[in-house]
Formats: structure tokens, C-alpha cells, sequence
């Protein structure tokens, strides 16, 4: 697995904002659940003045829009500003909530995208269905900014079709005053009754099935029909003890406490535990899922040389300082990360390290049939 201890930047408050903001205003800050735009208003983060040379000099004429599709609320707080100020180009910005819904958007025919944002496995799966452009990566200074374990991926081998933008772990987000010491084991969410009642999982069936294998000792790569059948019957017992499975909104439940744990990514659990200092994160000792967030350019994108120009400028270090400091996931930018503080780099839930990390793995894309599998399983779990 990759050292992520030392390259990868992280999202956070600005170096001044961090610095200045007292032990009294984080209480003040947590006394209400803000949204990630209320908050880095409240901390008083400004947009960051750029030039025309952090996008590519000159301006495409025609060019005069790009559409852009993403996932909500993640993007900095003026950057899209920024590079409509700095290319002259307006940016047309569209959401998607899942990744299958954005595949299922473009394998019906691109409707106008230029830039999307799909996480790893599907980047695999949508350039096995030639839905990607490969991109010219003359084109793409920035990527220099990457940290070099994130520049090869295997799933996205030469020719290039994306580049990285977050990186992310699954793993347990807690309340420490309640639960008896660090629940680093799968076990408290799979396997035990301890918290019976206070418990959500991820309702994402590949990763409840995946993680499940992780905690029986296998690979979550690869699961094969018997282990599919062990989590089954394991998640099926467990069901009493388990209060929901979230859609998405984990972090939401542990900090209102209506759960003591939950299954969740580091970044969503790093925006809660700056609200509520009882909040903490674990990567259970058995290893976790890791997966990435990248750009790409969709196949019959109208707007190729804009798109790599928008890439670019998503890459350079000061616009991915600024994109870290809104949506506090943590960056491949290594640029960006030596933009912010020491206090910041080393926060030990946007940036987890230790024996689950060292037995992380990246999720690969086996092909339909394994999602059908895992699908039909947790449907199982859920009507049992």
C-alpha cells in the first residue's frame, strides 16, 4: 500500500484561520451543525486572487462555457469564481449523487460534460466502455504537483484518462465518550452486540460486503461466492444490533448522537470532530478500502482543450489549498499540502496512519457481475 504519511496533502482552515481561531470559537462553532460553506464562513476563509497563468495564457473565444459535473459541495468556495475571473470562461456546474449515476448519465450518450469527477473503480469501468478521452498531459503542468505515489494507478494504466483529486478510507467514526476505549476492529460493527441499537453502516453493498471480508482476513478484492455468503449470514445476525444503514449521511447521526458508531470516510467524520472534540476516527486493525475522486474528460466532451485547461488549474497549488480548506477531504496535491499547516497535516482523522492503513487495499472494478452479487446479498440482509 502507498505511504501515505508523507505526500498527500489534506483539507483544512486556511494557515492564518487555523492559527488564529481559539478554543472558545471551535465550542462556538459546535454549538450547531454548519454546513461546509457556513463553516469556512464563520472562520473567515477568503477567496484566493489568481491570474490567467494558473489556467493557461489567453482565452478560448468560442469556448465561452464548460459544463461541469460533480459531486455536491465539493469544490472551494470561490474557485470556480476564480477561474471564470482568471479565463473568462463561464463554468456550468451539474450533480450527481452516486457514481452509478453518473455512469448511467454518460453510457446513454454524453449530454455536454467536459470535466467529470469519478472515483477510481469507475474510472476502470468507464474506460473499459471507451466512455473516457485520454488526456494530453503536456497539457496538464499541475499534475507535477501530485504527490508521485498517486501519478500510477493501477486502476487507470497508460494512456492517462484522469487524474487524482481527494483519495479517501473507510473506517469507524466514534464518540469517545462513549464506547470503551478505540473501536478498532470490524468487529463492534459486524460481529458483536456490545453497542446494540447504536450502531449505522454504510448502505453501500460493495463496501458492507467488501469490509466484511476484511474483518473474516481476506482480501476485499476478489471476494469470492462463499465469503459473499459468510458476511451475508454474519451482517443477517447482527441485524438486531444495528440501528440503520445510512444513505450518505453517517456523520450527520453520530454527531446529532443518535449513533455512537458508524461507518464512514475519514473526510466526512474530520467535518463533524471539528464541531464536536468527542468525535474520532479509527481505520479498524484488519485494513479498510481506500478509493480516490479524479478528473476526467467524458468521451464527445465539446470543450477538450477547455477541460484540460480547467484540469490544469484544479492542479495548480494555491487554487488546491483553497479546494482543501471548503471540503476537508483529504489531496494527492503535495503542493497544496505544503500550503498548510503542521496542525492540519498531521490531523490524525483526514490523516489516518497505522496498522489499518498498512492493511488497506484500492478497491478494482471486477466487472458487473460482482456488483450483482453483492447487490442481491445485502438485498437479503435488509429484507431478513
Amino acid at each position: 500500500m502507498a505511504d501515505f504519511t508523507g505526500a498527500s496533502s489534506w483539507r483544512g482552515l486556511s494557515q492564518s484561520s487555523w492559527r488564529g481561531l481559539s478554543q472558545s470559537s471551535w465550542r462556538g462553532l459546535s454549538q450547531s451543525r454548519l454546513s461546509r460553506r457556513s463553516l469556512m464562513a464563520a472562520m473567515g476563509v477568503a477567496g484566493i486572487g489568481l491570474t490567467l497563468e494558473a489556467c493557461g495564457a489567453g482565452k478560448e473565444a468560442a469556448a465561452d462555457k464548460l459544463n461541469f459535473y460533480t459531486w455536491d459541495t465539493y469544490i472551494g468556495e470561490t474557485t470556480l469564481a476564480d477561474f471564470e475571473k482568471a479565463s473568462g470562461v463561464r463554468v456550468s456546474t451539474s450533480y450527481f449523487a452516486t457514481n452509478d449515476e453518473l455512469f448511467a448519465k454518460l453510457k446513454a450518450g454524453n449530454p455536454g460534460y467536459d470535466v467529470i469527477v469519478p472515483s477510481n473503480e469507475f474510472v476502470t469501468r468507464m474506460r473499459l466502455a471507451d466512455m473516457l478521452l485520454p488526456l494530453d498531459m503536456e497539457k496538464i503542468p499541475n499534475f507535477k504537483n501530485i504527490a508521485p505515489e498517486f501519478r500510477d494507478a493501477d486502476y487507470d494504466p497508460a494512456p492517462r484518462h484522469s487524474v487524482p483529486y481527494t483519495w479517501l478510507v473507510i473506517g469507524i467514526g466514534y464518540r469517545k465518550s462513549r464506547v470503551n476505549g478505540t473501536p478498532d476492529s470490524w468487529k463492534w460493527l459486524y460481529d458483536s452486540d456490545l453497542y446494540k441499537g447504536r450502531i449505522a453502516l454504510t448502505s453501500e453493498s460493495a463496501d458492507l460486503i467488501r469490509l466484511g471480508a476484511k474483518y473474516l482476513g481476506r482480501s476485499l478484492n476478489g471476494v469470492d461466492a462463499a465469503t459473499v455468503k459468510q458476511v451475508e449470514e454474519m451482517l443477517i445476525r447482527q441485524k438486531p444490533n444495528i440501528k440503520t444503514f445510512h444513505e450518505d449521511n453517517g456523520q450527520d447521526l453520530l454527531l446529532a448522537g443518535d449513533v455512537d458508531l458508524v461507518m464512514e470516510t475519514n473526510g466526512d467524520i474530520a467535518q463533524i470532530a471539528i464541531e464536536d472534540p468527542d468525535i474520532a476516527f479509527v481505520v479498524p486493525r484488519e485494513g479498510s478500502l481506500l478509493n480516490a475522486d479524479t478528473l476526467c474528460i467524458p468521451k464527445g466532451a465539446p470543450r477538450p482543450d477547455l477541460a484540460h485547461r480547467f484540469i490544469d488549474f484544479l492542479l495548480d497549488a494555491e487554487v488546491g489549498r483553497h479546494i482543501i480548506e471548503t471540503i476537508l477531504y483529504p489531496t494527492p496535491n503535495a503542493a497544496a499540502k505544503a500550503l498548510m499547516p503542521e496542525s492540519y497535516r498531521t490531523n490524525p482523522i483526514v490523516f489516518p496512519a497505522g496498522t489499518g492503513m498498512e492493511a488497506s487495499e484500492w478497491g478494482a472494478f471486477e466487472g458487473p457481475e460482482a456488483t450483482r452479487r453483492f447487490e442481491e446479498s445485502i438485498t437479503r440482509v435488509r429484507a431478513a
